[in-house]
């Protein structure tokens, strides 16, 4: 009887408990639907506290993001819906028309969002700024070190790097694991462009914790000892300390440094603000290593991914094939390529977009409403979440035709409608690290097709999405190397 009393008991506590979260959690949200005398979007909340966060997240890990977009968007509204997700009351924006109303709108009516859990790895405190702050100020310095005209000086670099990399790690190899290689490749560029570091012992070590960090930003936010996020934590204390000892080091090189010799990091400790003021130490350390985070998973995504796309696509290879070849036998021995050869890749960089459009290494970001706004005739309270995504134009009929076709001749020409093709954002957001990334990728293709041949050795390997998308078993190909002199 005293069993059965204590369950009832146990049971109606948890049924409170569930209750409270309910309402203060989900149903507190409907409070504050409608305003500006409009109603809210359509949508639901789903479950209290987790809201639909894990079917977001796990069509992700099954490989099919825009599922959770594109079932809602027939259910509920082709171009917004509301939900609740990762704790927040957010609204998922669909469409061309979304994309460019939020990327015109912003720091007016939006602005960017992070976790706050980021600030915790991304710690700003000696200035008691946040990471939304600090990435408006790096949204303003990054345009004058990263626009083509500077951008011309390391096609050289990136093209030394990338033939060193396939020496060491692909060349007289019978298979290789691509995405892991990928990665190790987008980091050592990173390193030499923008604090020139090209040892590859000093660029491993800066890796070693780097990964660490990297692995806890998508931990869960548990800071406790041994969990990956305190290890993330302890991981970007450590890469700050590797940072500063180089950026002393460079105070003191300075002096001697050419103009042939300047990278980011050169630029910065050269240039100051409005005020006349420079960056100390710290601030340059912390930019640096959100450099670092920001160029490194989505541009060896997109890499692994064109691997996978030309296996697949004998006669796209071809076509990138000739085009690298024409450039390479123009080129006299051991000459580096330069800005001229990457502006003739026209169709590499077609077929790189394409591989962008279905596989896009950002799947969306979130913003944050600044004020009460409607859009398209629905309330948007101020404080809520607002979700983009690539996958509601990119594999959209309405904007693409036979979405699921790869098919490079769509960005030849004029290319897509404005705000449709967007895995570098758009507007005023649009990623300042956009060439650079176009670079690293066409030096990338130049190097693997005038090397090899491939074949997948896992015939149907699955996407894994979290919150870039990684094949899950690595990519592993057997090579088949030209006989040809390069």
């Amino acid at each position: 009887m005293e069993t059965t009393s204590f369950c009832i008991s146990f049971f109606s506590l948890l049924l409170i408990i569930f209750f409270l979260f309910y309402y203060y959690c989900y149903r507190g949200q409907h409070s504050i639907d409608g305003k500006e005398g409009a109603p809210a979007p359509p949508g639901r909340w789903g479950w209290p506290v987790v809201g639909e966060s894990l079917e977001f997240l796990s069509n992700g890990w099954k490989g099919e993001p825009e599922k959770f977009i594109f079932s809602r968007m027939s259910k509920y509204s082709s171009s917004v819906f509301k939900t609740y997700l990762l704790g927040e009351a957010t609204v998922v924006m669909c469409g061309s028309d979304s994309n460019k109303f939020l990327f015109s709108n912003e720091n007016k009516l939006v602005q960017a969002w992070w976790p706050s859990s980021v600030d915790k790895i991304f710690p700003f405190s000696k200035l008691q700024t946040s990471s939304n702050e600090e990435a408006i100020k790096m949204r303003k310095m990054l345009p004058n070190f990263l626009k083509p005209e500077a951008l011309r000086q390391y096609v050289g670099i990136m093209d030394h790097i990338t033939g060193k990399h396939f020496a060491s790690e692909w060349e007289n190899k019978d298979a290789v694991h691509v995405f892991p290689l990928t990665k190790k490749l987008t980091f050592w560029l990173a390193c030499r462009i923008f604090i020139n570091v090209e040892d590859p012992g000093e660029v491993a070590g800066l890796a070693k914790h780097f990964d660490v960090l990297a692995t806890g930003i998508l931990s869960v936010p548990i800071d406790l000892p041994g969990t990956p996020f305190r290890r993330a934590i302890k991981a970007s204390n450590q890469l700050r300390k590797e940072l500063i000892k180089i950026i002393n080091q460079r105070k003191i090189d300075c002096s001697r440094l050419t103009k042939a010799s300047e990278d980011i990091l050169w630029h910065m400790l050269n240039t100051a603000d409005d005020n006349g003021t420079y960056m100390n130490e710290l601030d340059i350390a912390d930019k640096i290593l959100g450099l670092l985070v920001g160029g490194h998973d989505t541009a060896s995504s997109a890499c692994a991914f064109i691997v996978k796309y030309l296996i697949d696509l004998p006669h796209v290879y071809h076509g990138v094939y000739q085009e690298q070849m024409e450039i390479a036998e123009l080129k006299g021995q051991g000459e580096l390529l330069n800005w001229d050869d990457v502006q003739k890749m026209k169709y590499s960089w077609c077929v790189a977009c394409e591989v962008l459009r279905l596989v896009p290494p950002l799947q969306g970001t979130f913003r944050q409403a600044l004020t009460d706004f409607t859009f398209n005739g629905f309330s948007i309270p101020k404080g809520w979440k607002l979700y983009w995504n690539a996958h509601s134009t990119h594999k959209n009929p309405e904007f693409f035709s036979e979405p699921e076709i790869f098919d490079p001749s769509r960005f030849e020409g004029r290319g897509p409608a404005p705000y449709t093709f967007v895995p570098f954002g758009g507007g005023p957001r649009m990623c300042p690290g956009k060439e650079y990334a176009r670079l690293e990728i066409l030096v990338f293709i130049h190097h693997l097709v005038k090397r090899f041949r491939w074949e997948k050795l896992i015939a149907d390997e699955e996407i894994v999405v979290n919150p870039f998308p990684v094949p899950a078993n690595g990519l592993p190909v057997r090579l088949f190397p030209h006989n040809h002199r390069i």
